[in-house]
């Protein structure tokens, strides 16, 4: 049985390549401008990391979950819903620096703010 600590471990390290994966795609085409991002190879390698962290932080999160006792079957707390929301935006970001690169610059200000109230959010459980 994996404990809550390694859960957090995963969860952690799932969102920790996420974040890496997203600056670097909202970075390469905050520079390349219109031209729509980094290079092929450097796209394919964070798009790759990109859903494979998705997956990680989703296993995570769900481990923690059990360990903390939310039950299958039965109706989640608010605040999961919350972070379920907030792990799709972080999902659907990726394609925001290929479609509109003249907002690239403004997901380094967006993706901490979404990150900061999934920390908060599982911190303090408000909902």
């Amino acid at each position: 049985m994996i404990s809550y600590t390694a859960y957090r471990l995963i969860h952690v390290i799932g969102i920790l390549i996420l974040f890496v994966a997203l600056g670097g795609l909202a970075y390469g085409a905050a520079q390349a401008g219109s031209r729509g991002g980094v290079g092929s190879a450097s796209r394919k390698l964070a798009m790759a990391l990109h859903g494979t962290a998705l997956l990680i932080v989703l296993v995570g999160g769900f481990g923690l979950l059990a360990r903390i006792g939310v039950e299958h079957g039965v109706g989640f707390p608010g605040w999961v819903w919350a972070k379920f929301a907030i792990w799709a935006l972080l999902g659907a970001s990726v394609t925001i620096p290929r479609r509109k690169p003249e907002w690239a610059g403004a997901l380094f200000l967006l993706l901490p703010v979404l990150g900061g109230l999934a920390a908060w959010l599982a911190l303090y459980k408000p909902l």
